[in-house]
């Protein structure tokens, strides 16, 4: 596995990521299609804890503190219990760059890196490239969200007129 080359494509996906959010109002990065799903805003904080608390500080465990307990983290719940959906959207948007650049920084600093470094997670053993690939993945999971969202707001948006013609979705 290419660390620089995985790097580079975790900073492309801040800036798609970023580009995904241009234009886009207060009240749009707050709407939700439905009450059990995420928000734009949500989906944007949710990204910047993960990049602050989870992988970067899990990959950092699994390959420098064998046998400590990474700090306890809750992705889901942290959706509410931190109000994501009543942060400013920019200020969060902008966080989450940092955060990235940040973590691109210190992935770049990595010397020698043993991808088939093992740590015991509650779930089982993982390995280090297991992580690194996770991180690089769960971009494309929420890139996934964020474009389905926009395709929401924007059929509610057209409503009474129909999309059809665009193609199935």
């Amino acid at each position: 596995m290419e660390l620089y080359q995985f790097a580079a494509e975790m900073a492309n996906n801040a800036e798609t990521i970023s580009h995904f959010t241009q234009g886009i109002e207060e009240h749009q990065a707050r709407w939700k299609p439905d009450p059990d799903s995420w928000s734009i805003l949500e989906v944007i904080n949710h990204l910047l804890d993960e990049e602050r608390e989870d992988f970067r500080v899990r990959l950092d465990y699994i390959l420098h503190r064998p046998g400590q307990d990474a700090p306890p983290i809750d992705p889901g719940g942290w959706v509410t219990a931190r109000g994501y959906n009543q942060r400013d959207f920019r200020q969060s948007v902008s966080q989450f760059r940092q955060a990235r650049a940040e973590s691109i920084a210190w992935l770049k600093g990595l010397k020698q890196v043993n991808w088939e470094t093992e740590y015991q997670m509650p779930f089982g053993v993982i390995k280090a490239g297991d992580m690194f690939a996770a991180w690089v993945a769960h971009d494309m999971l929420h890139m996934r969200q964020l474009v389905e969202l926009l395709w929401a707001y924007t059929n509610k948006q057209l409503a009474p007129y129909s999309t059809r013609y665009a193609g199935e979705w």
